[in-house]
């Protein structure tokens, strides 16, 4: 009698050569356009302290109540498979003393995670993710690289009818008494709610948000929002925020009812859709996380990431070309605050037209801070964008003018 052949797992799914080579190009190109904006390559366990992600997930999200594979190893520890990347960035920062490292610290993975979920087309309960995380500085530049970091990685990916959402939670403070706002709004209401919701109203009633169920949407049609409510520095940095994003040319759409499934996201946050998933659009998205890694028990840092489903992307994408290889590093300072949204336009502009790394001030250094940094990082050059733009060679230490972006292009290519 023949054996039982078996199969894959409930909900994996094995990648064969074809899907295989589609997949190692996304990585390169991933790889390419992260490691470009100075995204450098990390990778966390595939399994963790549970701890680790019922304090910094939340443990009144869907990802921590219902879908982690958790179990005991044989010292009777509970470990969890990772269901998101993040929080073991977070840790990882903590324990190994990046905080010491100059700001941003800037990292990439790729990698396999896990959740409980109903298996669909899509959605799978092991599946790949990639993602960039930045850490150590609140600069609203790099909430508006990243998001753009990820539209144009899924725009080299053919992902077809994208659609970014965005909006702003504000700080811990301001979501607390927002919190507050939206209970008492809920509880005046609760028979018309769903039993998942009623459930959540004390532990995180944002979520309420998400529901599709009739009755809880009516009453959410009159919520208040939470963008109503941001203070003046919340305010100012999701401005900051949405004009990067306008100079850049990139469309979104401001949605105030977009949350988010995790408890650490404060500020920005933000998602990718495209039409062509049908019902379950989401490809990836992300937002500011300026509390977590205090959470996790080190010290008070800012921080921004977003993260991408492999498998997703593809289902929404058509094949294309891969890119050329990016050459070496060259790094944009700013002379003057008011020079910054120039300097950051620039940085975008340099990349693609000397296919090399370019790196972008982001940490409110002065300018012979810059250069020291520059330096660190065995830049080439470095492009100071000030009243005029001039060129610092660094091994010669030769500064020259240049009159435009032709001439800088030229000066930089010398």
């Amino acid at each position: 009698m023949a054996p039982e052949r078996l199969k894959a797992p409930r909900g994996t799914f094995d990648v064969l050569p074809a899907d295989g080579e589609r997949r190692r190009s996304l990585r390169t190109a991933a790889e390419r356009l992260l490691g470009g904006a100075g995204y450098a390559a990390f990778e966390s366990p595939v399994f963790e302290d549970t701890a680790l992600f019922a304090r910094g997930v939340g443990e009144s999200t869907d990802i921590v109540s219902k879908e982690m594979f958790t179990f005991e190893d044989q010292g009777g520890r509970s470990l969890t498979l990772r269901p998101e990347g993040t929080a073991g960035a977070c840790r990882a920062y903590i324990e190994h003393g990046m905080h010491k490292r100059p700001a941003p610290v800037k990292l990439a993975y790729w990698g396999p995670f896990f959740r409980h979920e109903a298996p669909q087309a899509g959605r799978y309960r092991q599946f790949a993710q990639v993602g960039a995380e930045a850490l150590g500085s609140d600069e609203p530049s790099l909430d508006a690289e990243l998001i753009l970091l990820l539209a144009e990685l899924l725009e080299q990916a053919g992902v077809a009818r994208l659609r970014l959402r965005l909006s702003s939670l504000g700080d811990a403070p301001t979501r607390a008494a927002y919190g507050e706002e939206l209970r008492a709004h809920l509880r005046a209401r609760e028979g018309e709610l769903s039993e998942e919701v009623r459930a959540r109203i004390d532990e995180n009633p944002l979520r309420a948000f998400d529901s599709d169920h009739p009755g809880t949407r009516a009453v959410m049609d009159d919520a208040p929002l939470l963008v109503d409510h941001l203070g003046a520095a919340d305010a100012e940095h999701f401005a900051t925020v949405r004009a990067l994003l306008d100079d850049a040319g990139l469309a979104y759409e401001l949605d105030p009812t977009l949350v988010r499934g995790l408890d650490y996201y404060t500020r920005t946050v933000f998602e990718f859709e495209s039409a062509a998933l049908g019902a379950q659009r989401g490809v990836g998205g992300g937002g500011r996380y300026d509390g977590l890694v205090e959470q996790l028990g080190g010290p008070p840092t800012p921080g921004v990431g977003w993260a991408a489903g492999i498998e997703r992307i593809l289902l929404a994408a058509a094949d294309g070309d891969e890119e050329p290889e990016a050459d070496g590093p060259v790094y944009v300072a700013v002379a003057k605050p008011e020079a910054a949204r120039r300097a950051f336009a620039l940085a975008r502009t340099l990349r693609p037209a000397l296919d090399a790394r370019v790196e972008l001030e982001q940490a409110g250094r002065s300018l012979k801070g810059q250069l020291k940094h520059a330096d660190r990082l065995g830049a080439r050059a470095v492009v100071i964008v000030g009243d005029s733009i001039e060129v610092k060679d660094m091994s010669s230490g030769e500064q020259r003018t240049a009159r435009d972006e032709h001439e800088l292009l030229r000066l930089l290519a010398s």
